[in-house]
């Protein structure tokens, strides 16, 4: 199995269209931070424009590393899952418009441990992939804005987080939507048994995603009540949770976690869909004729 595993991923990342989604990652977060350097404070003087009648603002104390980050992250972990996409749509569907999805089952491995194979090589792809975003999002965005505590603008309130505070929910965060990228991933991985081409299941897969995303941002209460419970999308946005506080006095309680119980729904939710997506694709690739 390992050196299947090995012989995968030498397949995912000899494609230089691998490197595409790095690349573009990189781009995004570089002119986020270029632009908050060059023009953040009329950023902070919006975000804050609720409370400066309240508070006296500093904007070099609240635009910092951490801010910045979770900003990077509102405005890309919206788009990453695309990319993600661009392998996991790929993995089963090119082998059989290359004609090479034959032999490989011919090969003295079970379907099943084949597509153990391909996905769990797609999931190092995603973690790769989602590590990368966070040494340019928190760790580069923290050495060029420094550290303070996080402001997290919400609809009606602010909720201040401690310098001291901060590390360990990126840390909660960025797992969650590791649970998130795995979702799209299963989800393209099943598109990908389905095909014999990689264009189609990327493409399903991408149109699945900006549907979902659009009903998912919609603020109409049908669609509150109805719809938006059930889209994987919804709890792709469980990640903020962690950055929601508790507080008493409106003095912010260390450690808390508003509301810990929506996130480890949101959670279960998305493994639930993984597992829906890999069961679906793993029966009908064990009953599949493949001619190609």
């Amino acid at each position: 199995m390992w050196a299947l595993l090995q012989i995968e991923l030498y397949k995912i990342f000899k494609r230089p269209r691998t490197y595409i989604a790095f690349a573009v990652i990189a781009v995004i977060i570089f002119l986020v931070q270029i632009a908050l350097k060059f023009g953040g404070e009329s950023y902070v003087d919006l975000m804050m424009a609720g409370a400066k009648e309240t508070f006296e603002i500093h904007t070099e104390q609240i635009l910092n590393g951490y801010l910045v980050c979770f900003i990077i992250l509102n405005l890309l972990l919206i788009h990453v899952p695309i990319l993600v996409a661009l392998i996991a749509g790929d993995v089963v569907a090119g082998e059989a418009n290359m004609g090479t999805l034959r032999l490989l089952v011919s090969k003295p491995v079970s379907r099943f441990q084949l597509l153990i194979v391909k996905f769990t090589a797609s999931c190092i792809y995603t973690m790769l992939l989602l590590i990368w975003v966070a040494v340019l999002a928190l760790f580069l965005s923290v050495l060029l804005f420094g550290v303070n505590e996080l402001i997290v603008p919400r609809k009606l309130e602010y909720d201040f987080i401690s310098s001291t505070d901060i590390l360990w929910r990126y840390g909660a965060a960025f797992i969650f939507a590791a649970l998130g990228l795995v979702t799209v991933a299963s989800l393209a991985f099943l598109f990908s048994v389905f095909a014999d081409n990689s264009v189609g299941p990327i493409v399903a897969t991408v149109c699945v995603i900006i549907v979902f995303t659009i009903l998912t941002q919609m603020e109409i209460p049908f669609y509150d009540e109805t719809i938006k419970p059930y889209l994987f999308t919804t709890h792709m946005l469980g990640w903020k949770g962690f950055f929601y506080v508790k507080a008493i006095d409106g003095v912010t309680i260390q450690g808390s976690i508003e509301d810990f119980s929506q996130i480890i729904k949101s959670a279960l939710i998305l493994v639930g869909y993984t597992v829906l997506f890999l069961s679906i694709a793993f029966w009908y690739f064990n009953k599949k004729n493949i001619l190609s």
